[in-house]
C-alpha cells in the first residue's frame, strides 16, 4: 500500500513531466529516452527506500464483518473466549461491565517472515477520564486460548504483545511516582505499548508494563467520534507501531526498533479486561497482508543460518538503561553528571602524573 503509493506518485510525476516538455513542439527521440531513463532509475530508489515491499492480504489470519470465520467449530478460523461476544458491527472483547474478560484467537499458527497488521477498534464507556479500564492487547504469540491478568491473556507469555493501556495504575503512588519520573517523563493515558516475552518475562502491572516496555506513545482513544487504528509491522526483524487515532487517515509513530526476532508459527489474537473500572472494548477489524521485500543472496543465508526460535530483542539492556536515564529526575541527573566529570578529570590527573613518572625513568635509563 505504502510502496505503492510511491510508485504512483512517481509514475503521475512522469506524466506531467513529458506532457510539460511535448507541449508546443515535439521532444527529439533522444531527450524522450533520457527522460524514461531517469524515471526508471528514480522508481527503482524509491522502491529500494521501500524495501521494494508487496502486500497481500491473507484472509485465514484476518477477521472482517460479517465475521463468518468466527466460531466453535473446527473450521473456523477465529475462536471466541470468555465474555467475548460477537454482534453485527463489531466483536465485544468485554462489555462495560466490572471484572469481564474477554479474547478472540486466530486457530491458524502464522509462518509469514514479514507482516503487517492493521486492526481498527473502539474503546468506550460511560465512565469519565481515569475511571475507566483496563484496556485491550494485540497478540502474536505461542500460547493461545489462555486467560490471565495481561489484558485478559496469561502473563510470563511468549512472542510480542501490543497493549492499549487505558488506565494508569502507577498513579495509585503519586509520591512514588513523583520520585521515579521527571514531569516529561511521566505518562499521559490512554499509552500504546509494546512488549516481547520469552515465557519467563513477568509484565509489571503495578508499573504499567514500564520494565519491560520496547517503546510507546501516548492515544486518547476512548469515546472517539471517528475511527481508531492500530498499525503493527515486522519486516527484516523490525517492529514498528503506528496509531491513527486523529480522524485524518494519516499514520503517527509510536515505535520503531530494529533488533526484535520473532519465531514463525504464533498466533494472532486480541483480549482485554475490566476490573472495578470498565469499557467496552471492541474489535471490529483485524486484517493481515503478507509483506514481500526483496532480500540479497546474502540476507537470505544468514536468516537460513540464524534460525529463531526464543523470541528476544537485541540490545535489551541498552534499551532499558536508556529508560531509566529518562526516569531519573533533574536532580539525580545533575548529580550523575557532575560525578562523571569529577571522576574524568580525576583519571587524566592519576594518568598524567603515571605517564610524567614513567617519562622520568626513561630518561634516567639514557644518562
Amino acid at each position: 500500500m505504502m510502496a505503492a503509493a510511491s510508485s504512483s506518485s512517481l509514475y503521475s510525476g512522469s506524466k506531467l513531466l513529458l506532457g510539460f516538455t511535448c507541449k508546443g513542439k515535439k521532444m527529439p527521440l533522444k531527450f524522450r529516452w533520457t527522460i524514461a531513463f531517469l524515471v526508471v532509475t528514480l522508481s527503482r530508489c524509491f522502491a529500494d527506500d521501500d524495501h521494494e515491499m508487496e502486500e497481500f492480504l491473507k484472509r485465514e489470519h484476518s477477521l472482517s464483518k460479517p465475521y463468518q470465520g468466527v466460531g466453535s467449530s473446527s473450521s473456523s478460523h477465529w475462536e471466541l473466549m470468555g465474555d467475548a461476544m460477537v454482534t453485527t458491527d463489531q466483536v465485544r472483547l468485554t462489555p462495560d461491565m466490572q471484572s469481564r474478560q474477554g479474547a478472540i484467537w486466530s486457530r491458524i499458527p502464522c509462518h509469514l517472515t514479514d507482516w503487517e497488521m492493521q486492526v481498527h477498534f473502539k474503546i468506550h464507556g460511560q465512565g469519565k477520564k481515569n475511571l475507566n479500564g483496563d484496556g485491550l492487547a494485540i497478540w502474536y504469540t505461542k500460547e493461545r486460548m489462555q486467560k490471565g491478568p495481561v489484558f485478559g491473556n496469561k502473563d510470563n507469555f511468549t512472542g510480542l504483545g501490543v497493549f492499549v493501556d487505558t488506565y494508569p495504575n502507577e498513579e495509585k503512588h503519586i509520591e512514588a511516582q513523583k520520585k521515579r519520573y521527571t514531569p516529561r517523563t511521566q505518562r499521559i493515558f490512554p499509552f500504546v505499548l509494546a512488549m516481547v516475552g520469552n515465557g519467563s518475562i513477568s509484565y509489571d502491572h503495578e508499573r504499567d508494563g514500564r520494565p519491560t516496555e520496547l517503546g510507546g506513545c501516548n492515544a486518547m482513544v476512548r469515546n472517539l467520534k471517528h475511527d481508531s487504528f492500530l498499525f503493527i509491522r515486522y519486516v527484516r526483524r523490525r517492529l514498528t507501531v503506528m496509531i491513527d487515532i486523529d480522524g485524518q487517515h494519516e499514520w503517527r509513530d509510536c515505535l520503531d526498533l530494529p533488533g526484535v526476532r520473532l519465531p514463525q508459527g504464533y498466533y494472532f489474537g486480541a483480549s482485554a479486561i475490566t476490573g472495578d473500572l470498565s469499557d467496552n472494548h471492541d474489535i471490529i477489524s483485524m486484517k493481515l497482508y503478507q509483506l514481500t521485500v526483496l532480500r540479497s543472496k546474502k540476507e537470505e543465508e544468514e536468516e537460513e543460518e540464524d534460525v529463531i526460535t526464543i523470541p528476544s530483542v537485541d540490545n535489551m539492556e541498552l534499551i532499558r538503561l536508556g529508560q531509566s536515564d529518562e526516569g531519573m529526575s533533574g536532580i539525580a541527573i545533575f548529580f550523575t553528571v557532575l560525578f562523571s566529570m569529577v571522576g574524568c578529570i580525576f583519571l587524566i590527573v592519576i594518568g598524567l602524573v603515571v605517564y610524567s613518572h614513567w617519562n622520568e625513568n626513561r630518561r634516567k635509563r639514557f644518562y
